[in-house]
């Protein structure tokens, strides 16, 4: 991994589509941007904020996610996901996470994540099938 320090920011954009609605996702019966929707945009925010530093096998994978989801949001309006690497333990990688609507903040929380190697994770995980 390359050399990195705490402070990095990404943010990813999305508007919402039919795909994210809670009634659609099983999460909810409304026609509002469902939570695991919401995130998803804040973990490709942590992982966009990685990409950049990751080498070779490298990747990351979520270990953690501690999410207030505040407001709802229609179809059709965009969201903002933005994930701020607060700090670095080990291979721990700890975010602030918030995301946005048009209207303003509709969620926010901390999410970690943990360096692993793509092959050898990979395997381990196949490893649990018969």
């Amino acid at each position: 991994m390359k050399d990195m320090k705490e402070n990095i920011c990404a943010e990813v954009y999305s508007p919402v589509n039919e795909e994210m609605l809670a009634v659609n996702v099983g999460s909810g019966s409304l026609e509002v941007l469902a939570t695991p929707a919401m995130i998803a945009l804040m973990e490709k925010a942590a992982c966009k904020c990685l990409g950049p530093f990751l080498e070779n096998d490298e990747t990351t994978v979520g270990t953690e996610m501690n999410i207030r989801h505040t407001s709802a949001t229609p179809p059709g309006m965009n969201i903002t996901a933005r994930a701020e690497l607060s700090s670095i333990t080990g291979r721990e990688f700890t975010f602030k996470v918030t995301a946005e609507d048009d209207a303003g903040l509709i969620g926010e929380g901390v999410h970690k994540r943990f360096l692993v190697y793509g092959e050898k994770f990979t395997a381990k995980a196949k490893s649990k099938l018969p």
